[in-house]
């Protein structure tokens, strides 16, 4: 048992795993193993393909999502393998010119016209309601700086025309249903304005600071289920109405920001036990702030459980601005039955980075039935990426500032890693500044990112090169790389984009 899987050889751990048993809880990790010796070693540089935008593989493998360029249509494919025979041995001859293709390795369901004339898709927004294989994305109107003054809106947040939710089942392209939103602001790059849970999904209202609920029902409709925002109890609006307290220009403050302020006033008054002295440490504490609180704003939100959200509470600037490291926030874990905030953080706070650092993947929030997603590395799962935290931490000047920093992507953005295995700091080094399981685009680099293996540190077990074969004849363009792994086939794609070049898609595989 103890020498279980220690070979590099694939056909030798094939013979250990049907005489050896992994540990009890253990089966998955020790499956994953096997990805050291099966990587995509082999590269087709500048492949035949359609002039899409790729988003993303679905985190069950199925399907890949890409988009029109003039971002009007939605085109998803099948992953398939590509096969071909040859009279010798195949290893010795180069693929034969039919297999450089993009259609022998994807094999393109259909493409569907998702937005109207006036409307474009974002295609920084997908997400994958796995249990039911449907996909949501997001088609807006063009943004306006200057809108002008609503009831209940935030001076100072855009707004957007209109703003229109698919629900789309992948299976068939068939659209089941859609939600619009109009003259509102919903943060859609990157999906930072939705979190899906399960079959719960919460997208925020910036500009009128509301949270709506809904819910994906087996049949495919969006159904509202809850709105959290000037009012938190389902009955609030109409309490109110029966005693005549709701009128027009109400002053009445949002019920969430109610929320908000009670919380803080009960923990300023808690904090000293003198009654005497209790007086006056409100007032330097609560008063003397109270406008500021007053004055912040709704950022993010995610799902913690199917009860609770996790808020990030900010300055109008930090909500629509993409820097966040320096403005001041506050962090509210807020239950939903009972409409309370539950606790309260700074940004600065070491005691939620405590949380952060202990219990990671419970901000990650994957739902249990997400097969691979489970087993994403982090610094709470896995000792490697634990001491990666540690040695920045350590080198860290202030650590106020590194809280700052570690605290500033909180809420995380929904199904933003990749559960490729061979990100799993376990089995594999790269360097993190060009490529990582975080779904982002990366400046790109002349040589190839090396993926070496952790058992056998000096192993290099293959290489990812974005670009052409050749490398670039202009080394003063900016680059952009994205990549697309494939949740468990040994398989990605490398996308670089070139400011007026046309863009090179490479396929990297297992031969």
């Amino acid at each position: 048992m103890a020498g279980f899987f220690r070979t590099g050889n694939l056909t030798s751990r094939v013979f250990d795993r049907q005489c050896f048993s992994p540990r009890p809880g253990a089966t998955v990790n020790t499956v994953r193993q096997f990805y050291e010796n099966l990587v995509p070693s082999y590269t087709i540089y500048d492949i035949e393909c359609p002039d899409y935008s790729f988003r993303k593989f679905t985190d069950d493998g199925k399907y890949l999502v890409a988009f029109s360029r003039n971002h009007q249509d939605l085109i998803v494919y099948r992953p398939i393998w590509l096969t071909f025979s040859c009279n010798e041995e195949c290893d010795s001859h180069d693929l034969p010119a039919k297999a450089k293709r993009f259609d022998s390795f994807f094999k393109q369901l259909y493409s569907i016209s998702l937005a109207s004339s006036n409307e474009y898709i974002c295609k920084d927004f997908f997400l994958y309601v796995a249990c039911h294989q449907y996909g949501l994305f997001a088609t807006s109107t063009a943004q306006s700086n200057d809108s002008g003054a609503s009831e209940g809106a935030i001076h100072g947040v855009p707004s957007v025309e209109k703003i229109t939710f698919h629900l789309v089942r992948l299976e068939d392209g068939a659209i089941l249903d859609e939600k619009a939103f109009r003259n509102d602001f919903i943060n859609l790059a990157h999906s930072i304005g939705a979190y899906l849970y399960e079959d719960l999904l919460c997208i925020v209202s910036l500009r009128y600071q509301t949270i709506h609920i809904l819910q994906i029902r087996d049949s495919g409709n969006l159904v509202e289920v809850r709105r959290i925002g000037a009012f938190c109890q389902e009955d609030d609006e109409l309490y109110l109405h029966s005693h005549g307290q709701v009128a027009q220009g109400s002053s009445f403050l949002p019920g969430i920001k109610q929320r908000l302020l009670s919380f803080i006033f009960r923990k300023t008054w808690n904090e000293e036990p003198d009654q005497t002295l209790r007086v006056q440490h409100l007032k330097k504490k609560f008063y003397f702030h109270f406008q500021d609180y007053v004055d912040l704003i709704i950022w993010k939100v995610q799902f913690l459980d199917r009860h609770h959200l996790f808020i990030k509470f900010g300055s109008v600037d930090g909500g629509v601005s993409r820097s966040t490291d320096q403005n001041l926030a506050f962090f509210a874990v807020y239950n939903m039955e009972t409409t309370e905030i539950v606790s309260l953080y700074q940004n600065s706070s070491e005691e939620l980075y405590s949380l952060f650092e202990t219990f990671y993947d419970h901000f990650h929030a994957n739902p249990q039935n997400s097969l691979h997603g489970n087993f994403i590395s982090s610094h709470s799962n896995n000792v490697h990426a634990l001491d990666q935290l540690r040695t920045i931490k350590n080198k860290a000047s202030s650590t106020s500032q590194f809280v700052r920093k570690m605290m500033s992507p909180l809420p995380y953005t929904c199904q933003s890693q990749s559960p490729s295995p061979y990100f799993d700091l376990s089995l594999f080094r790269y360097d993190e500044k060009l490529i990582s399981a975080a779904d982002r685009h990366r400046h790109c680099t002349e040589h190839p990112i090396k993926f070496i293996s952790v058992k056998q540190p000096n192993v290099v077990k293959f290489k990812i090169k974005p670009g052409s074969d050749a490398g670039s004849s202009d080394g003063r363009a900016k680059r952009i790389s994205s990549f697309l792994f494939h949740p468990f086939f040994p398989l990605a794609l490398s996308i670089q984009q070139t400011y007026m070049q046309a863009t090179v898609v490479n396929v990297h595989f297992r031969r």
